[in-house]
């Protein structure tokens, strides 16, 4: 295109839309490649230094002959160092690492003596362990030869808790060894027998406990007084109570409470054999206490009198630190040991109603003479049930396990009550056992091979602790103090006072 402007000639190029637009593409084109060219070389000069660098650097460094220098630097070589892989026992590689053992329990609680697997503290304390939910039932099963030192333990667990606040319960002390402990801590030991001035009257109210309306109260007592009669009367029958012959006791109970002020057993007895015309008028009502009569009978006019047959001389005082039973004068009375307990049992649980009665232990010393009866076993098997209820321990104390076979028949409910006592136990200790009981301890307890090989070789105050899934092996540890007054071979050794 061609045309006149300002007296010249101009000539123009025109371009078509189309053809700028491949033009601009090309450009762009042309600018990427220039870039991309560009960014490898920066990355070939990078690479290029840094291989020179390395190259430097390899060239600068001075390394190890492959066979390993030679004179006083001999064995220094580039090579990693092998050895063969080495397998020994645990008692052999202890020494090597020495510092490997159980964690314990903690700080907090009572001192028992010293792991022997660790060589620290131990210390105990079912509460604690209870609200560390280390535990999930405060109940204790500890059990040794003669001799093995498990008296010692249970004294020194109970009166190094005294300090914390804790109070001692001991409802049956066959042997009495419990009395000087008691009396040393500032407690109070209640001995009954044949020919002492002590009576204990089984109709007593007892402890009341806080929080307790008039109503509440009235209720309570009657209820305990128709157990603890009944219980009374089913331990010196050996068997349980019929319906008609629980009728005739509570009537019984009834009218002589409404008419004493001080209501004791022979009443009872004397309204089961004698009912009052108004009670009877056919007669009915004596022949079916006549048997439940006569049973009460041997408590207060029996082999078995001299007991129960006034008012009490003696009282519970769950205030004290400590609360024993001493029966050691009446050992060879298997139902009197039965019928004495029976009453401690109905003493202790009211005042293990109180809400505000405190943390206790319940000491069961001899367990092997109280599982054998009954009625004791159904009260024990309760307090143990409800022992977190009550804020209580219970420790039960055996010379072997197998003592549990000695309850009932194999298959019975008694037996299965025994059993449930060791189930509801998850602190179970076990001192010296003869070797013709390890495989039923072991069975009980569900101890390894390794714990079960330790029992026979276990020394005079070690035990084998196991607390739920864990085990340890502790030797209790004594002042002399304690030593003293815990020994129970003073006769044998001639130092008894």
């Amino acid at each position: 295109m061609t045309g006149w402007q300002d007296g010249r000639l101009h000539s123009a190029v025109l371009v078509s839309p189309g053809r700028e637009r491949r033009h601009d593409r090309r450009l762009r084109k042309a600018a990427a490649r220039e870039l991309l060219s560009a960014d490898r070389e920066a990355r070939r000069a990078e690479a290029k230094r840094k291989a020179e660098e390395l190259s430097t650097e390899k060239r600068a460094t001075v390394t190890l002959p492959r066979a390993g220098e030679h004179g006083p630097a001999t064995l220094r070589t580039p090579g990693r160092f092998r050895v063969p892989r080495h397998q020994d026992t645990s008692a052999t590689l202890a020494g090597a690492y020495p510092f490997l053992a159980e964690g314990g329990l903690g700080s907090e609680g009572v001192f028992v003596g010293q792991d022997l697997y660790s060589g620290s503290s131990f210390v105990y304390d079912p509460w604690i362990l209870y609200a560390r939910g280390l535990i999930t039932a405060p109940n204790l099963v500890l059990a040794g030869i003669v001799g093995s030192g498990k008296s010692c333990l249970a004294k020194s667990l109970y009166t190094r808790s005294i300090p914390f606040g804790r109070r001692v319960y001991v409802p049956g002390d066959p042997k009495g060894e419990h009395t000087a402990v008691a009396e040393a801590v500032g407690g109070r030991a209640i001995a009954l027998g044949h020919g002492m001035a002590n009576r204990l009257n089984p109709l007593d109210e007892g402890h009341r406990p806080s929080g307790y309306d008039d109503a509440q109260w009235a209720s309570q007592v009657a209820s305990r007084r128709r157990d603890l009669v009944g219980a009374l009367a089913e331990t010196v029958l050996e068997r349980r109570l019929t319906p008609l012959e629980h009728t005739a006791v509570d009537i019984a109970i009834d009218r002589t409470v409404r008419g004493a002020d001080v209501p004791v057993l022979p009443m009872v007895v004397d309204r089961l054999l004698a009912p009052g015309p108004a009670d009877d008028p056919d007669g009915r009502l004596t022949e079916d206490g006549r048997l439940v009569g006569h049973a009460l009978r041997r408590l207060v006019a029996g082999d078995l009198a001299g007991l129960f047959d006034g008012p009490s001389t003696v009282a519970f005082d769950p205030s004290l630190p400590m609360i024993s039973l001493d029966l050691s004068r009446v050992t060879e009375n298997a139902t009197l040991i039965s019928v004495l307990m029976t009453c401690a049992s109905a003493w202790m649980e009211s005042a293990l109603l109180d809400p505000n009665g405190g943390q206790r232990w319940v000491v069961y010393d001899e367990a092997w003479r109280l599982m054998s009866h009954p009625a004791l076993l159904r009260r024990m098997d309760a307090h143990w049930r409800l022992a977190r209820h009550y804020g209580i321990a219970n420790m039960l104390i055996f010379h072997k396990l197998t003592d549990l076979d000695n309850v009932g028949d194999s298959g019975s409910a008694m037996r299965a009550l025994a059993s449930s006592l060791l189930a509801n136990a998850e602190t179970r200790i076990v001192y010296r056992q003869e070797a013709d009981q390890l495989g039923a301890a072991s069975a009980a307890l569900g101890l390894t091979g390794t714990e079960q090989s330790l029992i026979p070789t276990l020394g005079t105050g070690q035990g084998l602790w196991r607390i739920k899934n864990r085990s340890f092996v502790v030797q209790h540890q004594m002042h002399p103090a304690e030593l003293e007054l815990f020994d129970t071979t003073g006769r044998m050794t001639g130092t008894a006072s």
